[in-house]
């Protein structure tokens, strides 16, 4: 896909009260908009539609026309004043290199990838693994450069390091791994005079699950409260139950309820799910077998090449 088909964007549609037309959009610069406005005499500005307007009934062509014959112009002006901007107040930073257009190399950060989607033209380069960004696009990028920056650094796999061994020195680490290791037992405290059917698709405080077996095993109460605090059977005895997380398969054959759990089934632990949750239930559980899938297929790539080396 070209620049001019992501930046320019030309449709034909009524302008509101009747009249036909073409709405324009374009990167906003001054020196554009004023020969947009020469070519265009009657074009106005709609805040309702964020765009230009252009009346008439082959407006769209002729918006079209123009930007085969304009664009290619327009960014190479505005690449020789971002190369400009750029030689009088340079970004000096060892996650900018700069070549035929600016490259952005950090390590991998969500935050420099989302403030990098908002610079209008920059693109991923998956060759070179780099961020492109056009010499027309350096204001944009000079404005959020110290995010960038900052983000990338907190990259650093040595600040990584020494943010892992201080969260692994708080308390809350130690809670999370010790809850980790309950959710591996793969068990959950059920009432014992309100037992949950087997093999089925049941809602619980931890999510979905389908529970094979009732074992009997009396459940700690120090347990139940520090990893289940959801349940609370009043004067009935909890014991542990083993179950595990529904297929997505399972889950598309779950009969919904018609109602929300009613307060003694939330205390019970154990009622059956509703169809938004369902539906939520089947969205992840979906997600995480193409993940597995996924895995499967590089693990089965990687043997296959292993074999014939």
């Amino acid at each position: 896909m070209t620049d001019e088909a992501v930046e320019f964007s030309a449709t034909q549609q009524d302008a509101g009260d009747g009249k036909p037309g073409a709405t324009a959009t374009f990167p906003y610069d001054r020196m554009t908009v004023e020969r947009f406005r020469e070519a265009f005499p009657k074009a106005r500005w709609r805040e309702d539609l964020g765009a230009w307007f252009v009346p008439g009934t082959r407006a769209e062509q002729r918006l079209t026309k123009w930007m085969g014959r304009e664009w290619s112009g327009v960014l190479a002006y505005a690449d020789q004043r971002g190369r400009d901007a750029f030689t009088f107040e340079p970004i000096t930073s060892p996650y900018l290199e700069l070549a035929d257009e600016l490259l952005v190399r950090t390590p991998y950060s969500r935050t420099v990838i989302a403030a990098l989607r908002e610079v209008p033209w920059a693109r991923w380069d998956p060759a070179l693994k780099v961020w492109r960004v056009p010499f027309r696009s350096f204001e944009a990028l000079s404005r959020r450069w110290p995010a960038i920056e900052t983000a990338a650094r907190l990259a650093e796999p040595e600040e990584r390091r020494k943010r892992e061994e201080s969260r692994r020195a708080t308390p809350a680490h130690a809670d999370r791994r010790a809850e980790a290791a309950e959710r591996r037992r793969n068990r959950y405290p059920v009432p014992e005079d309100a037992p949950p059917p087997l093999n089925r698709v049941l809602m619980t405080h931890m999510g979905c699950m389908v529970f094979d077996a009732v074992t009997g095993e009396l459940a700690e109460p120090a347990t139940v409260a520090r990893f289940y605090p959801g349940v609370a059977a009043g004067t009935a005895t909890l014991i542990w139950a083993s179950g595990r997380r529904p297929s997505h398969a399972e889950l598309v054959q779950a009969w919904p309820a018609r109602t929300q759990p009613a307060p003694a089934e939330l205390a019970r632990g154990w009622w059956q799910p509703t169809i938004e949750v369902l539906r939520e239930e089947r969205r992840k559980a979906a997600s995480l077998e193409r993940a597995r899938e996924t895995r499967r297929a590089r693990r089965g790539v990687a043997s296959s090449s292993e074999q014939s080396s």
